[in-house]
């Protein structure tokens, strides 16, 4: 009680002594993406070892392990037919780590002199960061998981990706920066509810090996308090928490896009958001806004949380006819065969399997908006959640889902999350954009696209261009219905400015005064000459 009695006046301090000083807005530049270290290796056999291994490709960066150098510490002995080596990865959380591993085993092994392979797979030391402030300087990268209106289940979301995150090998930290209304108190129990110091700074309480930090741990009422003040509290609670070394720090965002969020994007250097609603139309037009104000502070949404997207229910009339099946259509007349059978077999088993079979989906809130957030930002990580009791009880009962039913169907989906958040980080970091670069051509009026990936130089004709529009002004949203007249728009027209929307879309303002938006995929995907071009545009 004394700790946490000398932590709210230490913090409350810290805000108003900072209150006219605050820290600066301008968001740090990001770091150029690090550089592999090829190392240039003189001993033969080393290099017809990595030879065998040159067709790995790590399919995230677009190149091979070795080229990459991800190859480290390689001891040979050629005598007992021995080799062994590191793989140095990008993250200990690569979701394919354990496919390297066996890759590697077996393609050294051809090699007619070993016999044996040890390969250890590892991750890249962390690295101080000297553009964040002191507390967060040994943490890798900053996810935001955010929505644009409370009880969506963003919390939830929150404090299970970081889970299965930590699950994966990394080493994770979640912060919940919701002051009004803290959730984490509530969802995680932590090992030792003691409030401690490192020095000047705050020591994170720990669960099951994932650091916490909420303003709930310190202070059980309210903050009652005006924004300005709030913004400035988080700053202080952000910088002088002692985070260590993290992979990952998971934010709980606050709901909203005002002041607090932009300004917690703009000093924390935040990698990626992922974005939570549900399938409502209202919860769609509130994530239209959480994208846009990510992307006007640069940081790319990466994934979409569809939560209470359906429920399960068991099919009495499939169930009944599952039965039949299993036991025999005719029960009343079964041969003695079949009836030892039944007799013998566990019959809760069989009617699970029934059960399962039977088992279909039911939306309450609507098919929701999957296909129209691929269409228009291109972003393909759209994990679709049930209405789950279990997943409430475990938050309400202050154990993480994924913890408690760590083989359960919904925790396999948090897993596609996290895998989905780890590889487009790994992207965002370290590998080579692919994103077209486009002009306009003035003389001849035409839209110019070179691809990231190969260079390849396509034309589009603007006219075409703005016909393929899909906005809500051209296309119905809910039927498909073509809104725009194709006749109505002249060959003349010309585009008059290009915007790039994260590192997933292009917004184009048109002549006639329109603004259209298009995922990178239009331009790039399945090109095969002008022709196809036109026909790709056209179809989406």
């Amino acid at each position: 009680l004394v700790s946490k009695l000398f932590l709210q006046v230490f913090l409350v301090y810290a805000t108003f002594t900072n209150a006219f000083c605050p820290i600066a807005s301008k968001k740090p530049i990001r770091q150029a993406p690090v550089l592999f270290e090829s190392k240039d290796v003189q001993n033969p056999l080393e290099n017809e070892v990595l030879d065998t291994m040159r067709h790995i490709i790590d399919p995230d960066l677009g190149n091979d392990i070795v080229s990459l150098g991800f190859i480290k510490e390689m001891k040979i002995e050629k005598e007992v037919g021995f080799v062994g080596f590191n793989v140095e990865l990008t993250t200990p959380a690569c979701p394919v780590k354990e496919d390297f591993r066996l890759q590697c085993v077996e393609s050294v092994l051809k090699l007619n002199w070993v016999n044996e392979v040890d390969v250890v797979m590892t991750s890249q030391p962390l690295k101080n960061n000297k553009d964040l402030p002191t507390g967060l300087s040994r943490v890798q990268n900053i996810i935001a998981v955010s929505s644009c209106k409370g009880g969506v289940g963003k919390s939830t979301t929150a404090v299970n990706l970081a889970y299965i995150l930590h699950e994966s090998g990394a080493k994770v930290g979640i912060l919940d920066a919701d002051v009004y209304g803290p959730s984490l108190p509530t969802m995680i129990r932590p090992d030792d509810d003691r409030v401690e110091f490192i020095g000047e700074q705050i020591k994170p309480l720990e669960s099951s090996g994932v650091k916490l930090m909420s303003y709930g741990y310190v202070n059980e009422g309210a903050a009652i308090m005006r924004g300005p003040m709030i913004v400035q509290l988080l700053n202080q609670f952000v910088s002088l928490t002692s985070w260590g070394e993290l992979d990952y720090l998971v934010i709980d965002m606050p709901p909203g896009t005002g002041d607090i969020q932009l300004t917690m994007c703009q000093n924390l250097n935040i990698t990626a958001a992922v974005i939570v609603t549900t399938p409502q139309r209202l919860s769609f037009t509130d994530v239209v806004k959480g994208i846009d104000m990510f992307d006007a502070v640069n940081v790319p949404s990466i994934a979409v949380v569809e939560n209470m997207a359906y429920y399960s229910e068991i099919d009495e009339t499939q169930l009944v006819e599952n039965m039949k099946k299993l036991l025999g259509d005719d029960s009343e007349h079964q041969n003695e065969k079949t009836k030892g059978l039944v007799n013998e077999v566990n019959i809760e088993k069989l009617v699970r399997k029934a059960a399962k079979m039977a088992t279909v989906e039911r939306t309450i809130f609507g098919e929701g908006h999957s296909r129209k957030l691929a269409e228009m930002w291109g972003i393909k990580n759209i994990i679709r959640l049930p209405i789950q009791n279990e997943i409430a009880k475990s938050g309400d009962a202050g154990t993480p889902f994924v913890v408690k039913y760590p083989m359960h169907e919904q925790t396999i989906k948090f897993r596609q999350l996290g895998e989905s958040v780890v590889r487009e980080v790994a992207k965002i970091r370290f590998g080579k954009s692919n994103r077209p670069a486009i002009s306009y051509d003035e003389a001849n009026n035409m839209i110019r696209t070179i691809e990231g990936s190969d260079g390849n130089e396509s034309l589009i004709e603007p006219s075409d261009l703005r016909k393929a529009c899909k906005c809500a002004a051209c296309i119905e949203e809910f039927t498909g219905k073509p809104l725009l007249d194709p006749a109505s728009i002249p060959n003349s027209i010309r585009p008059t400015g290009f915007a790039p929307i994260g590192n997933y879309a292009l917004s184009v303002d048109w002549s006639d005064g329109h603004k259209s938006l298009y995922p990178y995929a239009a331009f790039v995907e399945g090109y095969k000459g002008r022709e196809r071009r036109l026909e790709t545009i056209k179809s989406y």
